[in-house]
């Protein structure tokens, strides 16, 4: 017959502390995100390059404040 219960002189196996288990599933959530931004992506630098281009560009334009008044003009007939 098979036994029910496990012998009573073995233990359970240790569980990680909760800080290192948090760690590694902060680290396995990063490398997934990771994963997903470049899903899909050929060559990831190129695009990354892109992106702080933009960025670049968007903090250039908020910092150089409104356009003059040389730009285009609205005329309604």
């Amino acid at each position: 017959m098979g036994l029910c219960f496990p012998c009573p002189g073995e233990s359970a196996p240790p569980s990680p502390d909760p800080e290192e288990k948090r760690a590694k599933l902060a680290e396995a959530a990063e490398r997934r995100q990771k994963e997903a931004a470049s899903r899909g992506i050929l060559d990831v630098h190129s695009v990354e390059e892109k992106k702080k281009k933009k960025e670049k560009m968007e903090r250039q334009m908020a910092t150089s404040g409104p356009p003059s008044e040389g730009g285009l003009r609205w005329t309604v007939s």
